[in-house]
Order: C-alpha cells, then structure tokens, then sequence
C-alpha cells in the first residue's frame, strides 16, 4: 500500500514540476542571450500595455538619429503628463544636455525627458513616430504598437516576445547599457547639480551583474521590468509584464536568478503557488522546491498509514 502511495505521488508531483513554477507577472519570458534558447516562458504572445519599456525604444531612435548630444534642451509646459499626472523633479524651464535628458528618461524613466526628446526630434514628435515605427519593423516586432515616447498611453502595447528583440538591440547601444545600469547621477539642472536615482532597486545590488534595465508602471500595464543579467557565469534577458506589485516584480527577478543559477528556491514561492494557482510558468525541468515538497508529502503519507496500522 505505501509503494502505491509514493509511486502516486511521484507521478503527480512530477507532472506538475513539468508545467508549473508560480510567478506573480502575468507575462514572462526568460531567454540565453547568444543562442535566443527560451529558459522560461508564460504568456509570452500575449499583447498588453508596456509604459516605460517604452523609453527603450525612444532611446534607439534618439541615438539612431544622430542628434547632437550636448546640444541643449529646455523643459517646456507641453512636456508634462497631462494623461497620468504622473510627478517629474525636472523642472518646467530647465534646460539640460541631450545626453542628460537620456539619462533621465532612462535611468530614472522621467516623463518629461523622453517626451522632450521627441518633441524635439529631428521632424519633431511626426518624425519621431515614423521613426519608431521603422525601428519596430526592422526589429520584427511584429505585435507591437508604440504611439508616443513615454509609456504614459495604454495604446503603447506589445508582447513579451517582442520586447526581448527590443532589449537585445538596445543591449548593443552602449550608451543605453550604461544608463539603464547606473544606480544614481548627478544632472545639471540649470547650473545646479540634482541627484537622481535607478527606478529599479535590483541596479547596484549585491550579487546582480546587471548589464541592461529598464523598469515601468502604469495602472492598465501593472509593475513590468526588461533586464539583461549575468548569473552562474550565464547571460540572459528577461521581461516580465503585469505584475501587481514592485514586490512581486522583484522576487520574480530573485526566483529566476535562482532558477538559472540551480540554487533552491525559497519557500516563500511554494506558498505563493498554494495562494495564486493561476499565475504559473511553463519549464520543462524539475525544481528544488518540488523535491524538498516531494519529501514532506512522502513523509506524511508515512505517518497517516502508521497511524491507520494502529488504529486497525
């Protein structure tokens, strides 16, 4: 009776190593960087709002065009969010480097900057849409739809597929990998020097490599990340859209290190999959937290027929 028991449970807990690992974003695509080998993949075609992911194509186009980047830039009332009301410490008037303002827009994801940056694109924001459009194209980012240059607009929508295209092309700007990767700088604001920090908190952490970022937020898009990393001596992207929480977005990151990098999961994330059963993640091999629950299940069935032995 107990070799029925545990063989049950061995095909049951097998199975369900094969087809889930719970994650708390909607979307997640996790892929090698050199061989494009998917390690992870949930939702990965699935269409959504992307917000600030946005500005990493804002980025390409900007640099692509070749504009002078000291040139200066002045901070005008048409570049605030009037969709969002979203918060900028860039203020109305400043006049900032071209270089700075990417370095907003980037490392900080201010809206204001990316919005400036095409409202003064060469042909100005018609010219910066055709070239986002071009650059979308030329990528094969063939569910894609980018309307404006922050992320703001909900109408700014792709998949999870397609923005790793997106992150491995704006991986060989080496000006983006270093601002996207830069845990804070100082700007010059209008002849005064203000410090600005990295959206994501993971950038200058203990234990990342981190080589490309870019985090984004906004209600219809949730908590999304794009980040290169090095993990185990292993390169890769990953993207993860929808999450409702920058905590969840966070362990997602934590649990996929983990998952590239053959360390133990923690348990926080077995009792995540007993809360959320919906969010779960197709692999295709077995994970530590299924042995140390296989163990725990064996042992349990162990005591339940001790215990009927003895009451027989």
């Amino acid at each position: 009776m107990l070799k029925k028991i545990v063989a049950t449970l061995l095909m049951s807990v097998c199975a369900a190593a094969a087809v889930a690992v719970p994650f708390g974003s909607q979307s997640v695509l996790v892929v090698e960087d050199g061989t494009g080998k998917v390690l992870l993949e949930k939702n990965a075609n699935q269409v959504v709002s992307i917000a600030s992911l946005t500005k990493l194509m804002t980025a390409m186009v900007v640099l692509d065009a070749g504009q002078n980047m000291n040139e200066l830039i002045a901070i005008e009332q048409r570049d605030v969010d009037v969709v969002k009301h979203s918060t900028s410490r860039v203020p109305v008037g400043s006049n900032i480097t071209r270089a700075d303002v990417l370095q907003l827009a980037l490392m900080s994801s201010d809206n204001r900057a990316a919005a400036s940056l095409a409202r003064t694109f060469e042909g100005g924001p018609v010219g910066f849409k055709a070239a986002v459009r071009a650059k979308i194209a030329a990528l094969g980012m063939t569910n894609t739809v980018i309307e404006e240059p922050t992320g703001l607009s909900p109408n700014n929508r792709s998949t999870a597929q397609d923005l790793i295209k997106m992150a491995a092309a704006a991986s060989s700007y080496p000006e983006i990998a270093r601002m996207t990767t830069d845990s804070s700088d100082f700007v010059s604001i209008s002849g005064r020097n203000v410090e600005y920090r990295n959206t994501n908190r993971l950038v200058g952490a203990k234990g990342w490599e981190i080589g490309l970022s870019k985090t984004g937020y906004t209600d219809e898009a949730g908590k999304c990340l794009i980040m290169s990393f090095k993990s185990a001596g292993k390169n890769a992207t990953l993207v993860l859209l929808n999450a409702k929480a920058s905590s969840a977005r966070i362990m997602d990151a934590l649990n996929i290190r983990r998952y590239i990098s053959g360390e133990e999961a923690p348990m926080r994330m077995a009792r995540v999959a007993q809360r959320q059963p919906r969010h779960k993640l197709s692999i295709t091999n077995r994970t530590p937290i299924v042995k140390a629950g296989l163990k725990s299940r064996v042992k349990a069935s162990k005591v339940k027929l001790q215990q009927r032995r003895r009451r027989a």
